[in-house]
């Protein structure tokens, strides 16, 4: 994989091919994270990745250990709890705003997106990505940026979540599709109250395929 020269030289463009490699999963909870090799990995100098770890440390991505050095940060599953209890209230939140916000062509999007997603079942890591757009979209259809920017702070600590996606959990793809369906629906007919719990409800069934990928690893 390499770099431009502007990006051999970029703390910033350093941090984003880090935090993909974390977000997809390349770079798992626990991985060693040494300087030398993720340099030659992605074919830029130390410096900038020496930068991009700072930043992803400050941001509770990585944990740096005396005698053990940096490695990407890994959550217990008192913190994944409480994590998914936030998320369900800010997703939940969006949603409700969408529903009273989201324009018609904004509306239609969503729709275009679960009906993309029909034909991506099987193929989890790409349901995983069109998933992260597909809330995205919601976010900003919310019209909150107070909120949004709260979103995007739990979405980086989202990458450290353990095992697999929960996409690739038998049947749970079919059953997400279908989540996202009724929330879309809720937004359709701007029903707030609707949008809200199909959202809070999608998250409780993500949280409970979360904890039996845990219990089966």
């Amino acid at each position: 994989m390499k770099a431009s020269e502007a990006e051999r030289s970029s703390g910033a463009g350093a941090y984003e091919r880090l935090l993909r490699a974390i977000e997809e999963g390349e770079l798992a909870p626990g991985s060693r994270l040494r300087e030398a090799e993720l340099a030659e990995r992605f074919q830029i100098s130390r410096t900038p990745v020496r930068e991009a770890l700072g930043r992803l440390e400050a941001q509770g991505l990585v944990a740096h250990e005396p005698h053990r050095g940096a490695s990407v940060a890994q959550l217990d599953y008192g913190q994944v709890s409480e994590l998914y209890d936030l998320r369900e209230v800010l997703e939940g939140t969006a949603a409700r705003l969408a529903a009273i916000h989201a324009s018609t062509v904004e509306t239609e999007i969503l729709e275009e997106m679960v009906a993309r997603d029909r034909t991506l079942l099987g193929d989890a890591p790409a349901l995983a990505r069109t998933n992260r757009q597909f809330h995205r979209q919601i976010h900003g259809a919310a019209r909150n940026r107070f909120l949004q920017g709260t979103l995007e702070t739990m979405r980086l600590s989202l990458v450290l979540l353990p095992g697999a996606t929960t996409l690739a959990a038998p049947d749970r793809a079919a059953e997400s599709l279908a989540e996202h369906a009724a929330i879309v629906a809720a937004i359709r007919a701007h029903d707030a109250d609707g949008a809200e719990a199909a959202a809070r409800a999608h998250i409780r069934a993500a949280f409970k395929a979360r904890i039996r990928i845990w219990q089966e690893a």
